[in-house]
């Protein structure tokens, strides 16, 4: 039977490792804050108390990690590149850079452990159905290898060499970001000039406007319920990753920077914490000036 270390079991991580211990792998858990792991218990899982402990005689390591700085904390700890089993697989589902990617891709290398680089999309209900969409780069033999364990979370897709998952994901978040930006927009028109936007949902249903973003997102605008889902702060993140790639092959996103000046203005003003639907208060303040 395959041996998961299973490194993060945050708002994504959690059901995640769930479901690859729901699909009847054998895994080991380890989160900074240990309690956050413990809900595995009664799945199976055991817990570790450290990272060397969570990678040690592994055949995969899986980390869902918050950004850069966290993946470069455990990708740089000597227990955890010290007691990585030649042969094995890491697979980073972190949404980080495309550079920090390809970064951990040769360092790895060279201590004979294969890499992807499989970040996802769907939020914390795509991860707790195992829907995740699960963008991937690396080789095709290693996502070979892998791909019942990706399965278990979501519906994995090679999309090129290490880094190219991370590039995809930015190109996922470009989508996500300008569309929650224009189904804000859409709702704010409708509260204003005195339509029903719950029907309006139901009338665009079906037709080139719909999205899972225009049914998810726009119910939470119009219920005013921004509690997290996916964090204003971490699609900050995002766009600025987005940018800074962008800006490294010479391309300009106007839309994109547009929408990242919006979320930074979101998350100086406090709400980091809250839902990246929340773009929709951002509107909000700016009809009030």
């Amino acid at each position: 039977m395959i041996n998961i270390g299973f490194v993060g079991t945050g708002l994504m991580g959690l059901p995640m490792a769930k479901n690859l211990l729901k699909s009847g792998l054998k895994l080991s858990a380890f989160n900074r804050t240990i309690n956050k792991a413990e809900p595995l218990k009664e799945l199976g899982a055991e817990i570790s108390k450290t990272l060397s402990e969570v990678v040690k005689d592994k055949d995969c390591v899986i980390t869902m990690l918050t950004d850069d700085s966290a993946v470069d904390a455990v990708m740089n700890n000597l227990d955890f590149l010290n007691n990585l089993r030649s042969g094995s697989t890491v697979i980073d589902m972190s949404s980080i850079k495309p550079t920090t990617a390809t970064k951990y891709g040769n360092v790895l290398k060279l201590k004979n452990v294969n890499y992807l680089d499989a970040p996802v999309s769907g939020g914390t209900i795509g991860a707790e159905e195992a829907s995740l969409a699960i963008m991937v780069g690396g080789e095709q033999s290693v996502f070979d290898n892998s791909l019942n364990i990706l399965k278990a979370m979501g519906n994995p897709t090679l999309v090129g060499p290490i880094g190219s998952g991370q590039v995809s994901k930015l190109a996922n978040q470009i989508v996500v970001g300008v569309t929650i930006g224009a189904v804000a927009e859409a709702i704010t028109l409708c509260e204003k000039a005195g339509a029903d936007p719950i029907k309006l949902i139901k009338a665009l249903s079906g037709g080139w406007a719909d999205s899972k973003i225009l049914q998810t997102h726009g119910k939470r605008m119009i219920d005013k319920d921004f509690s997290p889902k996916g964090k204003t702060s971490t699609h900050l993140k995002d766009m600025n990753n987005i940018l800074e790639c962008a800006n490294s092959y010479n391309t300009y996103l106007p839309i994109s920077n547009l929408v990242k000046e919006m979320y930074k203005t979101l998350v100086d003003n406090g709400h980091g914490n809250t839902d990246h639907s929340s773009l929709y208060n951002e509107i909000e303040r700016i009809n009030k000036k």
